[in-house]
């Protein structure tokens, strides 16, 4: 059996981070082997990568960042998602590939074969098995990441213009179109619990097609809606 890789993605103060947690607790609760990880940060030179491109203060120049997530991208890959994937694990990663086509592709205005090229490199072709894309408008996405910069947790993307965020959302949503199959749009808009039950309406039917919960799992997994 082979392991499954779901990816969480959307514009910053989306929820997926909220959302990854709450999953991968559901999930360990029944017994499945879960990872979970982050881009970037999600190895050790990761989080000096990460430091260096959102918790900088300053300018970053675009090429640069486009790059920096690459290495970081290169390292996560080949030191933790693919023996992750080998060992059978569930591993389930906050950002992706799909983060550099919508943020560095059409927030920064990076020509698409030059973003292709890079994650090709980066990735060597280790597409999601599932892909959680929580969808949320920019406005509502600003009244959110409003509350981390009261709270002092946001980082330089936070800090963008409408405009760059608006292009993102798109991004992203074209994404969704391109590849139905793989990228599941999730309504983000509700409460953390009334998201996470539209999460598990999609990943527990994943899942058993996987072979991963039989019927006596799926039952213990229902989340009553609220």
């Amino acid at each position: 059996m082979a392991g499954v890789f779901i990816t969480f993605e959307g514009i910053d103060g989306c929820g997926k981070s909220t959302q990854l947690r709450l999953l991968a607790s559901e999930l360990r609760v029944r017994g499945l082997d879960v990872l979970t990880t982050r881009e970037p940060g999600g190895t050790t030179l990761g989080q000096k990568l990460r430091a260096a491109l959102l918790d900088v203060q300053g300018q970053v120049d675009p090429l640069a960042e486009l790059l920096v997530f690459a290495a970081d991208r290169a390292q996560h890959v080949r030191t933790v998602l693919r023996p992750s994937l080998a060992e059978n694990k569930i591993v389930m990663s906050d950002r992706y590939a799909d983060a550099t086509v919508a943020y560095q592709g059409s927030g920064r205005g990076f020509k698409p074969e030059l973003i292709s090229e890079i994650v090709q490199l980066a990735t060597e072709g280790l597409t999601p098995d599932l892909t959680l894309l929580f969808n949320l408008s920019v406005a509502d996405s600003t009244v959110r990441t409003r509350r981390r910069v009261a709270a002092k947790n946001t980082d330089r993307l936070d800090s963008e213009n409408v405009e760059f965020h608006e292009r993102v959302r798109q991004a992203y949503l074209e994404i969704a179109q391109t590849d139905p199959k793989r990228v599941q749009v999730i309504d983000a808009r509700g409460s953390a619990q009334e998201t996470h039950a539209l999460v598990m309406d999609i990943v527990i039917p994943f899942l058993e097609e996987r072979g991963l919960l039989g019927e006596e799992r799926r039952a213990r997994t229902r989340v009553p809606r609220t």
